[in-house]
C-alpha cells in the first residue's frame, strides 16, 4: 500500500519496467500474450513484453463517459462486440436513453477507427489456451478493464492476468474474484485518486506512439537474433 497523492511514476515506460518486475515468472515462455489497452496501455505493455519476451498487441476498449463528465465512466465497449454498462450507476446519472445511446454510437465508432488503425490488417492474436496479460496506465472505477476481461474470455484463454502500474487495492480484489482471472499491480495509493495524479508525465499518448511501439514489438530482438546467428 502507497499512501497520498505523490508522484509514483515518471512516465508510463517507467511505470511498465517497475510492473515488469512482477512476471519474471512468464518469461519465455510460448503461451504468453500481452495486451495494451490503447492508448495509455501501450507503452506499459510494452516494456512488460519486451522483458518477458513476449509478443505484444492492442485489445481496443472504449470507455463509456456521462456526458459533461466523460472522465466518469457508466460502462464500456471492447471490440468483439462486448459491453459493460453499470445499469446501478446510470438509475442515479438522469440520463434519458437517447443520451446513453448516443455515447454508445459515438464510442462504438471510435472503436472501429483505432481498431483499423492499430491493426492495418492484421488479424486478431489467437487467444485461445494462452496465459494473456491485459495492461492498462492504471485502474480507476475498473470499467474498461472490465470489459476487456470479459472480451479476452469469450476467446478461451487459459488464463487471464489483469495487470496495471497503480489501482484501488478494492478494484483489484474484485478482479481476483472471476475463476480464472488474477490481478497483479505495482502500487495501491490510499486513498486512491485519479491515476494520472500518480504520474509525473500523464500526457496523451498519440496514435502514432501506438503504432510504433506495436512495430518495434513485432522487430526480432537482439538476442534473438544473435541466437539465430550462433546456430547458422
Amino acid at each position: 500500500m502507497g499512501g497520498g497523492m505523490e508522484h509514483i511514476f515518471a512516465d508510463r515506460r517507467e511505470a511498465g519496467a517497475a510492473l515488469a518486475a512482477s512476471f519474471a515468472k512468464y518469461a519465455g515462455r510460448d503461451d504468453v500474450v500481452v495486451l495494451g489497452l490503447p492508448r495509455g496501455g501501450v507503452p506499459v505493455a510494452y516494456e512488460i513484453a519486451q522483458r518477458i519476451g513476449a509478443p505484444l498487441d492492442v485489445l481496443v476498449v472504449r470507455k463509456l463517459g456521462v456526458p459533461g463528465h466523460e472522465e466518469l465512466a457508466f460502462g464500456a465497449l471492447a471490440e468483439g462486440g462486448c459491453r459493460i454498462v453499470k445499469a446501478d450507476m446510470l438509475e442515479g446519472l438522469n440520463l434519458s436513453e437517447a443520451a446513453v445511446d448516443e455515447v454508445i454510437a459515438r464510442e462504438a465508432i471510435e472503436l472501429e477507427r483505432r481498431r483499423d488503425t492499430y491493426r492495418a490488417g492484421r488479424a486478431v492474436p489467437d487467444l485461445e489456451g494462452k496465459v494473456v496479460i491485459i495492461v492498462d496506465d492504471g485502474l480507476a472505477t475498473g470499467a474498461t478493464m472490465e470489459a476487456a476481461v470479459k472480451a479476452v474470455d469469450a476467446r478461451h484463454p487459459k488464463e487471464i492476468v489483469v495487470a496495471a502500474p497503480v489501482a484501488p487495492y478494492e478494484a483489484c480484489l474484485d478482479f481476483g474474484k472471476a475463476r480464472n482471472v488474477s490481478c497483479v499491480c505495482a502500487r495501491n495509493p490510499e486513498p486512491f485518486y485519479s491515476v494520472g495524479l500518480y504520474y509525473t508525465d500523464f500526457s496523451e499518448t498519440p496514435d502514432s506512439i501506438v503504432t510504433e511501439l506495436l512495430r518495434l514489438s513485432r522487430e526480432p530482438r537482439p538476442d534473438t537474433v544473435a541466437a539465430q546467428g550462433g546456430a547458422s
